[in-house]
């Protein structure tokens, strides 16, 4: 990664915000756990490293620490947040326990001009999130800027700065001109991470790995799988088969639409599999939500362990494995501890007998859409919504059968249809319908009904770690309401969700 910035994580959930606008910048930026050994840090040749922000407290015992020589290699450094508590007890400053601490919005006063506030204005809105402070800053440290507490701190010999705010969020106003100034004036970073320059090298790298032998993916048709096809494809044409699994719980019409949108469209050999009816069986009577998350997951894992060996000469597994499911499968407390195990991370089982093909592996989600688009793929489908692996099994609350999935399927198709009408689709960022196990009365024609409730949701973020519901307005909701209750047999009761996450999930299950 030589010439790039390397974002030691020590836990923050803006750490993958941080690496995309560096990114955004077109330089390149790698996330890696704080515990990395120095001797792999420095082989990397970074042009400059961030600390980034974390739980932990730098008095804890248990505190997550990096070496003082990595601070002292000459290398450009930006502590943010819990990064500049930790340069600040490396160095011997004082970090105590704030009164109230700071959360959310704040003003930034610049007392002292450095590098990293080049063209910032002195006073401005910023994004804090901490309790403890920095209460004494060491020797040889100035202070550049207060917001009630020690806000900024810099060593210009050492080219060391710390801020006690997060300037990768939206609400940093002029966050993304600091981290500019760290990056290019500060680093004298390169720009040296293209999109096209990625697709060209690695339709090359996919080539050489895989020769003459044939790759097997399995195509969802959401983004990640879809354009991971695309680009093997590409690559290696027929040497690659698709194998799409129906479950039954996906959206309407999807098995007709993925074999259209890549099996006509992209020209890709894709094999459908109906395996409907064996899912369906795996979860009779199945209403606990992890149970049924495991009964889809290893049904899945069956068929598609099946299905894949009926092709000859496979010698590869591709999968739409993107960084952001790397990064949440390393550990910043060593390799015992994993923040989460994803489901595309971490090999295979042996006996599948396949190697392992991930295109994808280094590029964030909006890379991906990216990548997608210069590929050829329509923007309706490079920009649709997540969609879970276990589909409608965990947005129908309960038992699971073949009529609920049915009804379930004929209102969402409705919400998504009229999202896109009212071009709202693209303004909100997951939508979606669960079916609830609860019955109430109606009444319809002068008759009187008995039957499911169903609940709209929907949500806006950035990453999906925090969620905010959407303000839909009323008359869209009061049209959703009438068509789903109107057009969709065994729904006579339409709810909308405004929770946030946290305290809720986006998902209901």
């Amino acid at each position: 990664m030589q010439n790039g910035i390397l974002i030691l994580d020590f836990g923050s959930q803006y750490n993958q915000l941080i690496g995309r606008r560096i990114r955004e910048m077109e330089v390149y930026s790698e996330i890696i756990p704080f515990n990395t050994p120095l001797s792999e840090i420095l082989e990397k040749k970074p042009a400059g490293i961030i600390l980034s922000g974390g739980p932990s407290s730098v008095n804890s015992e248990t505190a997550n620490l990096v070496s003082k020589e990595l601070l002292e290699s000459g290398i450009p450094i930006l502590g943010i947040c819990y990064g500049m508590q930790l340069i600040t007890h490396l160095f011997g400053g004082k970090v105590s326990r704030g009164t109230k601490g700071e959360y959310g919005k704040a003003e930034l006063e610049i007392t002292k001009n450095c590098p990293l506030f080049a063209g910032v204005s002195n006073n401005s809105v910023v994004w804090m999130s901490h309790f403890d402070e920095v209460e004494s800053v060491p020797e040889n440290f100035d202070i550049n800027a207060k917001s009630g507490v020690i806000a900024a701190i810099s060593n210009l010999e050492k080219n060391i700065y710390g801020i006690q705010f997060h300037p990768e969020v939206t609400h940093t106003e002029e966050g993304g001109k600091m981290l500019s100034n760290f990056v290019f004036n500060i680093c004298k970073a390169e720009k040296n991470w293209f999109l096209t320059n990625y697709i060209e090298k690695t339709i090359a790298e996919i080539k050489e790995k895989v020769g003459s032998q044939k790759v097997i993916l399995g195509l969802s048709g959401g983004v990640d799988s879809s354009v991971a096809a695309v680009l093997i494809h590409r690559a290696i044409g027929k040497q690659l088969t698709c194998i799409f699994v129906d479950t039954g719980l996906l959206r309407k019409d999807e098995d007709k639409k993925v074999m259209k949108n890549y099996g006509e469209h992209f020209d890709l050999n894709i094999k459908l599999i109906d395996a409907s009816e064996r899912f369906m069986k795996k979860l009779e009577n199945v209403s606990e939500p992890e149970a049924k998350r495991k009964a889809i997951g290893n049904e899945f894992v069956a068929v598609f362990d099946e299905e894949s060996h009926k092709i000859e000469g496979a010698k590869f597994l591709a999968q739409g494995t993107i960084y952001p499911d790397v990064i949440e499968s390393q550990s910043v407390k060593g390799p015992s501890a994993v923040i989460k195990s994803h489901h595309n991370v971490g090999g295979l089982p042996e006996e599948m007998g396949f190697e392992l093909l991930e295109p994808l592996r280094e590029l964030f989600k909006d890379e991906v859409r990216k990548v997608g688009e210069e590929l050829g793929i329509p923007h309706h489908l490079v920009y649709r919504h997540p969609f879970p692996g276990p589909g409608l099994g965990i947005r129908i609350l309960g038992a699971v059968d073949a009529e609920k999935v049915k009804i379930l399927q004929e209102a969402d198709d409705i919400f998504i249809e009229e999202l896109y009408k009212n071009d709202l689709y693209e303004k909100v960022s997951q939508a979606f319908v669960v079916l609830l196990p609860v019955k109430s009365v109606g009444v319809m024609g002068d008759e009187r009904t008995y039957e499911y409730t169903a609940v709209v949701r929907s949500a806006n973020t950035i990453d999906f770690m925090t969620a905010t519901w959407s303000r839909l307005p009323y008359d869209f909701l009061d049209l959703i309401s009438s068509r789903i209750i109107n057009e969709v047999r065994g729904i006579n009761r339409v709810a909308y969700d405004i929770s946030s996450k946290p305290p809720a999930t986006i998902e209901w299950e």
